[in-house]
């Protein structure tokens, strides 16, 4: 299978060279490639919004330099304490955490030796109850005296 392609190359009115490109063995219609054209042969394409400001000199002494510096400075000084903030938040919900954590577990300590003592006390009586039961094939004709009341 043989691929013969003709290839043509516009640029549009960005600066946007377009290569249209045909096969006439696939019959399948290909897509147009956009390749920026730069001076320097290559490398990223700039988009419209910054091509002016990446030449455009910015002159250090003007208002409008001092104020977008200014602007900057309060973004960041706004950002540095926030995140400061959400730190000392952040901290203090670990010490809160811990804090019940221990409680928590101070808590688990109590109630395994409060199961502890209840179970020793139920076995206690369960055994006292398994010592005064009489087997049910066992019973006896003798009366005892300190029964007949009860």
């Amino acid at each position: 299978m043989s691929k013969t392609s003709q290839q043509n190359t516009t640029t549009d009115a960005n600066g946007v060279s377009v290569i249209h490109s045909q096969a006439h063995t696939s019959g399948l219609q290909q897509v147009p490639q956009l390749v920026p054209v730069s001076p320097g042969g290559g490398g990223k394409a700039v988009p419209p919004s910054k091509q002016g400001k990446k030449n455009s000199f910015v002159d250090r002494n003007s208002d409008e330099y001092r104020q977008r510096r200014e602007r900057n400075n309060m973004a960041v000084k706004k950002s540095r304490l926030k995140s400061k903030q959400k730190a000392q938040d952040t901290l203090q919900r670990v010490n809160q955490l811990k804090e019940e954590n221990e409680r928590l577990e101070a808590k688990i300590k109590l109630l395994t030796k409060e199961l502890s003592v209840l179970k020793d006390l139920f076995l206690e009586h369960a055994h006292n109850i398994a010592d005064n039961v009489q087997p049910v094939g066992t019973e006896t004709t003798t009366t005892n005296p300190e029964n007949n009341g009860q």
